[in-house]
């Protein structure tokens, strides 16, 4: 196979740098299984309960440092994440891709509902500084990021996308957050947590930030309102945390800019992945429209 998957590599790349990576740890990578493949190859090995993730050539090694460097820390506090493997002797790196090495968990067919994620979620918002400096959250820099990347839409389509994202930058001056600064996920959602046991944990570390944990619970109400999961599952969500995030003021200029943050960036991938733009479209036309309860397909 030479056809580039999802994430950039063709099947031989990815192969040559997970046979690399395992021998360097001491791992056996025969009859390894994909899992995911979208920005980086996240593949499961068939002779130990390990998961490597494979990163594109030219992502930042320093942030992915403190990624390992965070969940070190996490898994010091006993805190519940997905953890490491042999975290001393990460990260790797293969011809410039950074290789990190996880725990891996059998997971059951149906998702971590969102009123497990309350705890973990509560627990990290809770938490001390950590001795990792992490970057500040700034969502509107992040959209207009990807909107500089982006050459697969219209130009209509573009002008809309930027117009929205300058009126919610405004209206976000006007914000008066409740919650104390906190450490943040960043991208909280069904397919971040796992299942361990009875209970739940995080991983995919790669947006934690140092901002208001607003913006952590608006993610969750928008994956179960937009993904199908129902008022049922968010409201379990509020009640276990503890705090509504709907009843807050300023809850439509974080849930637009959550929204927009999620279509942006998958219009920026489309470039790579051409069968995301269907969907993207698809989504700013209901934004266009102000459909709040349209049902989104999870690219």
């Amino acid at each position: 196979m030479t056809a580039p998957i999802h994430g950039g590599f063709t099947y031989d790349q990815m192969q040559d740098l997970l046979n690399r990576a395992c021998t360097a740890v001491g791992l056996d990578a025969t009859d390894a299984e994909l899992m995911r493949g979208q920005t980086n190859a996240v593949i499961r090995l068939a002779s130990e309960p390990v998961v490597v993730k494979i990163a594109r050539n030219g992502t930042n090694l320093q942030e992915v440092h403190r990624t390992v460097r965070f969940v070190r820390w996490l898994m010091d506090l006993g805190f519940p994440t997905v953890p490491l493997y042999r975290p001393e002797a990460q990260p790797l790196v293969i011809d410039g891709h950074p290789v990190t090495l996880w725990t891996y968990l059998p997971q059951p067919r149906y998702p971590v509902p969102a009123g497990a994620i309350a705890k973990p979620l509560n627990v990290l918002h809770s938490l001390s500084q950590p001795p990792v400096a992490l970057d500040p959250l700034n969502v509107c820099a992040a959209i207009r990021h990807s909107l500089d990347s982006i050459t697969t839409l219209r130009q209509d389509e573009l002008d809309f996308l930027n117009n929205r994202v300058g009126s919610l930058q405004q209206a976000l001056t006007g914000v008066t957050y409740e919650l104390e600064s906190a450490v943040l996920q960043g991208d909280p959602q069904h397919g971040n947590a796992l299942h361990d046991g009875e209970r739940a944990v995080l991983c995919d570390w790669d947006s934690v930030a140092f901002g208001q944990p607003e913006w952590d619970l608006v993610t969750i109400e928008v994956h179960c309102r937009r993904f199908g999961y129902g008022t049922r599952h968010y409201n379990q969500f509020a009640e276990a945390y503890g705090w509504d995030v709907t009843q807050w003021p300023g809850y439509p200029v974080l849930r637009d800019l959550r929204e927009l943050r999620m279509i942006t960036t998958n219009a920026s991938k489309a470039t790579h992945e051409p069968a995301k733009l269907s969907e993207v479209q698809r989504r700013i036309d209901g934004l266009r429209c102000g459909d709040l309860g349209q049902r989104w397909n999870i690219l």
